[in-house]
């Protein structure tokens, strides 16, 4: 019988979890998940690009990450010079927020990591029964499988 594992993270120590990774440089070998959810955590993420390096190493081959973040229309907007929460929370949605990110701009990201993306979109209200929001969209990011 084959036996899952299930893993939890939290870097900032804000929940109860079974490890304490840090996203930009993960404490593990690679090709060692075969499913990694990474729900809102990129747009907290100083080194985006690397954290999803990162994310792809991980990750063994045909495996999949799911990826959702707050998503914006165009492209993706972020500023360096916006250090202040004031600020973040004015320009970004919340205080700890370091960008927006649009659909397209976050799949080219990952993309360039070397995922293979698709997206799952929940349009219908009846999808709310399953706990997703109307309009809500769902990154599909897989290593090394063609769609």
């Amino acid at each position: 019988m084959d036996t899952q594992t299930y893993i939890t993270s939290d870097y900032l120590g804000e929940f109860q979890a079974l490890k304490n990774l840090n996203i930009e440089a993960i404490d593990e070998p690679d090709n060692t998940y075969d499913v990694i959810i990474c729900y809102h955590v990129l747009e907290h993420v100083k080194q985006d690009k690397k954290a999803m390096q990162e994310l792809f190493r991980i990750l063994k081959p045909n495996g999949i990450c799911y990826i959702q973040t707050p998503f914006k229309e165009g492209d993706i907007y972020e500023d360096n010079s916006i250090i202040t929460e004031k600020g973040r929370l004015e320009h970004f949605g919340q205080e700890d927020h370091l960008r927006f990110y649009s659909v397209s701009g976050l799949q080219s990201r990952l993309e360039e990591a070397g995922f293979k993306t698709q997206n799952l979109c929940f349009n219908e209200k009846a999808d709310n029964y399953f706990g997703f929001l109307e309009n809500e969209t769902i990154i599909i990011a897989k290593k090394d499988l063609k769609f």
